[in-house]
């Protein structure tokens, strides 16, 4: 008999939503790898963090910052997922992340973020 894990599309939206980097960090594989491209980091050279300790400051830092997070769209299908996350600064700067998930046992094992600042 083969178990099936599912990923919790949820724990994801209320992760991003309540910025709980800790629920968030705990839909991840041991061993994951997130690229991130934004205006910082360009497709030549984006920024790459592997594994959870890395993958988990990130979400700290990201979480612990003063902005609204809202999660548009979720789809999952078996082993692939994307998100669209539009975030909202306090000085009104928006930033729109559409992110593409590789799944594997339930979590996340390769994510593909691309980041879209105001100016």
């Amino acid at each position: 008999m083969t178990t099936t894990h599912v990923f919790d599309t949820e724990a994801l939206r209320r992760g991003i939503e309540e910025r709980d980097a800790d629920t968030l960090l705990a839909l991840y594989a041991e061993d994951a790898e997130l690229r991130l491209v934004d205006r910082v980091s360009p497709p030549s050279n984006p920024r790459v963090l592997r594994g959870a300790a890395a993958i988990g400051a990130f979400l700290q830092d990201v979480c612990g910052r003063e902005m609204a997070h809202a999660v548009e769209r979720i789809a999952v299908q078996a082993d692939t997922g994307a998100y669209l996350e539009s975030c909202r600064y306090p000085d009104g700067t928006r930033v729109l992340c559409s992110a593409v998930l590789d799944l594997a046992d339930g979590r996340i094992l390769r994510q593909v973020a691309v980041q879209a600042w105001d100016e």
